[in-house]
C-alpha cells in the first residue's frame, strides 16, 4: 500500500516569461471576435495578462487609416504577444517578427508558429527550427508553436526558446488535447514553461491541459467563437484555475475496483 504521506506533491512554481511573473496562465488571442468592443470585453473577462496578435492579420499601426486593435488592448496594461500566423516558411515568420519588433518599439517578445499546410494548420517543424535559431541570435525571445514531439521540444528548449507550447489538437478544431501522454512527457522533460497552444473547444479541455502539469494555456477560437463569448471567457479563467489546483492538490491513485467512501473499521454489525 502506497503510503501517501511519502508522495512529494508538484512544487507550486509561478508563471514566468521573459523575465516577469504573471498571476494569469491563460493566454488568449485577439481574432475571430464580432468587433474591438467584443474583443476587449472578452479579454477582460479572461483575467489573461498576455494577450497574441496575428501581426499579418492585424493592424498594430501599420496601417493609419484603419482601427488599431492597441487602442482597445493596451501594452500599458497587458504583455502583447505579436505571432507569426498565417506564415508557411522560415523566411516570412522571421521578417514578420522582425516588423512586430519595429511596430512595438524593440519588443521581443514573440511567439513563432511555422504552419505545414491550411488543411491542418499543423506546424512545420523544419521550418520552425530554422525560423527559430535564426530569431534567437538575432536576440528574439521565441515562444513557440509546435508538434507535441517530447524530442523536438526538447532541442527548441536546448537551443534556447523560453517556452514551448505544443498543440493539443488542430487550431481552431475543438477537439481537446488528443495526445495527454505525449503532453505528459513533454512537461515532465522541460525546463520552461509548457503551454498547450490550440484545440481547446471548452472549460473541461483547459481543466485537463492543467491537471497535466502544464503550465498554461493560449487559446482564442474557443473563447471568440463561442455563442457567449464573455461568459465563455469567465468559464475558461475558472477553468485554468481548477485545473491547476487539482494538478497541485494531487489526485487519488486510479484503482480498479470499488474502495469504500467511508472507513468499515469498527462497524460490528
Amino acid at each position: 500500500m502506497t503510503d501517501q504521506s511519502q508522495i512529494q506533491l508538484p512544487e507550486d512554481k509561478p508563471l514566468e516569461i521573459a523575465g516577469r511573473v504573471y498571476k494569469s496562465r491563460l493566454l488568449v488571442g485577439t481574432g475571430k471576435y464580432r468587433d474591438m468592443m467584443e474583443t476587449g470585453h472578452a479579454i477582460e473577462a479572461s483575467g489573461a495578462e498576455i494577450v497574441t496578435v496575428a501581426v499579418r492579420r492585424t493592424n498594430l499601426g501599420q496601417n493609419p487609416d484603419e482601427p488599431n486593435l492597441l487602442d482597445v488592448i493596451s501594452p500599458d496594461s497587458f504583455t502583447i504577444l505579436p505571432n507569426t500566423a498565417g506564415c508557411y516558411n522560415a523566411r516570412d515568420a522571421v521578417r514578420t517578427c522582425k516588423l512586430a519588433r519595429e511596430l512595438l518599439n524593440g519588443h521581443n517578445l514573440v511567439k513563432l508558429e511555422v504552419l505545414g499546410e491550411e488543411k491542418t494548420l499543423y506546424p512545420n517543424m523544419t521550418e520552425t527550427l530554422v525560423a527559430a535559431e535564426e530569431l534567437i541570435r538575432d536576440g528574439f525571445q521565441v515562444m513557440v508553436y509546435c508538434s507535441d514531439d517530447p524530442l523536438l521540444c526538447k532541442r527548441l528548449e536546448e537551443m534556447g526558446c523560453i517556452a514551448i507550447m505544443p498543440l493539443g489538437a488542430p487550431i481552431g478544431s475543438g477537439l481537446g488535447i488528443q495526445n495527454r501522454y505525449n503532453i505528459r512527457l513533454i512537461v515532465e522533460n522541460a525546463s520552461v514553461p509548457v503551454l498547450v497552444d490550440a484545440g481547446v473547444g471548452t472549460a473541461s479541455d483547459a481543466t485537463i491541459a492543467m491537471e497535466l502539469g502544464c503550465d498554461g494555456v493560449l487559446m482564442n477560437t474557443a473563447i471568440a467563437q463561442a455563442q457567449d463569448p464573455i461568459r465563455m471567457a469567465r468559464a475558461m479563467k475558472l477553468a485554468i484555475e481548477s485545473g491547476r489546483e487539482a494538478y497541485l492538490s494531487g489526485r487519488m491513485p486510479k484503482k480498479a475496483y470499488a474502495s469504500a467512501s467511508s472507513p468499515i473499521d469498527g462497524i460490528f454489525f
